[in-house]
This record gives C-alpha cells, sequence and structure tokens, in this order.
C-alpha cells in the first residue's frame, strides 16, 4: 500500500540552521532517500519551495477563486513530501519516524487512495 508522508514545519526553522546544520541535515536525508530507494520502499521525493509561493484554489457556487498563500492557515506549513509503498501502517510508521526533516516539525501519514479503492 503506498503512503504518503507529508513534511511540515514552521517558516524559518531550516533556513535558521547554520549551514553546517543543514548540510548535515542533507547529507542524511540523501542517505535515507538512498537507503529506502534501494529497500524498495521509496516511490517519491521532493522538497516544496517556500510558503509563500503557494497559490490557493477554491471552487464555491461554482465559481473559482484564485488567491496567494498556503490553503490554509497553520502555524506550520507542508514543506515537502515522501511517498512510500509500505507493507501497512506500521510499516508506514516506521519508516517516516527516520525522515531526518521532522526533527524540524512533524510528518503526516496517510495512506493513499488508490484507483482500485475509488471503484
Amino acid at each position: 500500500m503506498r503512503y504518503l508522508c507529508m513534511l511540515y514545519a514552521e517558516p524559518g526553522r531550516l533556513e535558521a540552521l547554520t549551514g553546517s546544520e543543514y548540510e548535515s541535515m542533507a547529507a542524511e536525508a540523501r542517505a535515507y532517500l538512498d537507503e529506502i530507494e534501494k529497500s524498495g520502499h521509496l516511490i517519491s521525493a521532493e522538497r516544496l519551495q517556500r510558503v509563500d509561493t503557494a497559490t490557493s484554489v477554491r471552487i464555491r457556487d461554482g465559481k473559482p477563486t484564485i488567491t496567494d498563500g498556503p490553503f490554509v492557515e497553520a502555524k506550520e506549513h507542508l514543506g515537502g513530501f515522501v511517498l512510500i509503498e509500505a507493507r501497512d501502517l506500521n510499516e508506514a510508521l516506521q519508516l517516516a519516524t527516520r525522515i531526518p526533516p521532522a526533527r524540524l516539525g512533524g510528518v503526516e501519514v496517510r495512506p493513499v487512495w488508490q484507483a482500485e479503492h475509488a471503484r
């Protein structure tokens, strides 16, 4: 089953790291992704641009509204994701606890609604 691990952190936490702290975490993250790719768990992983580059789309009464900024008001913002394949939620959670940037915020793990479930 596929699980989306969404990485949340307060704005500025990553930028507040020193150069060596950032490089250390980046190296750790690359090693983690290499490891789960080799084990067959990694499907995709991406870091998102800053939240101030977000644009939100809402449809109300059939009319679209487009606004600058994130979709929801929150203290922490979505900064990236790791899409994994895991046997079950327990294995997905074990993999998610090892995502290095989780130390800057939190990781929400959610099963992906796969096409066969929609029928």
